[in-house]
């Protein structure tokens, strides 16, 4: 009867481990259980895209490119921690009222920027100044953001709007309090840094992930310029096969300096089309906006502003921090004619006797210089959706 008592125990107790482990086998594990809590608020793909090995041409991975990177060592690109930076940077819980976003500002169709020349904030005030684009973000040699330079790191720079007055207009404890609240973030914090702690650090680490991960290389110029070596020196004097002759003609006067061009990669330098630090470009004689010399009371920078990359720049009209250009061919006009005289007026801009440098274009060269300027822009940026809007 003992021996009995033994058996059906033990039978018994294999039942119970067949289905536990029957049990075990059904039940989700909780990256599915995460997975279908995500899925209700975002479209994000199963395993998330690629941010942190984009594959470049070989001209965007060596010098003097690569020295114009400004990510810094501890907060390199990895695809978790930009998938959560794309969220934040669509998501209107960023503004006070809910109303706006980082993209509401930066738009993805026309180059990460701003159609109007003032953006509109969370009620409806209005910036200072334009909202420059996104592009090449990551290739500012010096690091610093905003058109006076008043960010030192990307990653500073991306906590400033949230908490500005005029556009988001919100403390980052109560953003960092809407998160933990949030069924998603908790979440891809996790996905993104090991753990579901949330704060501003993690936070600025993933926008700044994210907006270096834009990167334009998929132009008309890239398909020409593949066709020659990662380091090249005479872009001004060699065609490129798939352009124009007026596309051509405004690549030799764009590299090639005075006489036989007018230099305008001496600001615009590298196959990324963006300076190392800040400039004055002549825009005033007298300027109201002291741009850098301003933010800094430095009187030998006044008048110079951050330059950002001309990649996409056919999208992200008006132009200047101000706004004051409607159009490329004002652009061309105001190097042509319009640059006026000021005591940090940059080099290049100033002939011999001290007077500015007036280019006097012809029309044939101004629109040859417009044509070229169109060939960077890239249709790929404005449709690689891991740099869409991830909310259903």
């Amino acid at each position: 009867m003992k021996s009995l008592r033994i058996v059906c125990i033990s039978l018994l107790a294999c039942g119970f481990v067949i289905l536990t482990s029957c049990n075990k086998e059904d039940a989700p594990d909780q990256d599915q259980l995460d997975d279908e809590v995500l899925a209700g608020v975002l479209d994000l793909p199963s395993e998330p895209f690629l941010y942190a090995t984009p594959s470049l041409p070989d001209y965007l991975t060596v010098q003097p490119v690569i020295g114009q990177d400004n990510t810094p060592a501890n907060n390199m690109i990895t695809d978790w921690g930009a998938t959560l930076g794309r969220v934040l940077f669509y998501d209107p819980q960023l503004s006070r009222n809910h109303t706006v976003s980082c993209a509401s500002c930066h738009k993805q169709e026309i180059g990460f920027s701003d159609e109007k020349i003032l953006s509109e904030g969370f009620e409806g005030g209005h910036t200072g100044r334009h909202s420059m684009s996104l592009v090449q973000a990551a290739y500012y040699q010096n690091g610093h953001f905003f058109w006076d330079e008043r960010a030192v790191t990307l990653e500073d720079q991306v906590l400033m709007p949230i908490q500005d007055g005029v556009e988001m207009g919100l403390t980052l404890d109560t953003l960092v309090s809407r998160l933990k609240n949030s069924p998603v973030y908790p979440i891809l914090f996790k996905r993104a840094f090991g753990s579901e702690s949330i704060d501003a650090e993690r936070i600025s680490r993933s926008l700044a992930q994210f907006v270096r991960s834009i990167i334009s290389y998929q132009s008309k110029y890239d398909a020409g310029r593949a066709a020659f070596p990662a380091v090249f020196q005479d872009q001004g004097n060699v065609a490129f096969a798939n352009f124009s002759a007026e596309e051509n003609l405004g690549k030799q006067i764009f590299f090639n300096p005075p006489p036989n061009g007018a230099g305008c990669a001496v600001c615009h330098g590298t196959d990324n089309f963006v300076a190392p630090g800040p400039r004055n470009n002549g825009l005033d004689s007298d300027p109201v906006d002291l741009g850098v010399g301003g933010f800094f009371n430095q009187p030998l920078l006044e008048g110079k502003f951050k330059v950002p990359s001309l990649r996409n720049i056919a999208l992200t009209a008006p132009y200047m921090h101000d706004g004051r250009f409607a159009t490329l061919h004002e652009v061309i006009g105001h190097y042509s004619e319009g640059v006026q005289s000021h005591p940090t007026l940059d080099p290049p801009l100033v002939r011999p006797n001290g007077l500015p440098n007036l280019f006097n274009f012809s029309q044939e060269q101004r629109d040859a210089l417009v044509a070229f300027l169109h060939t960077l822009t890239d249709e790929t940026v404005g449709l690689e959706e891991k740099w869409s809007n991830p909310f259903k």
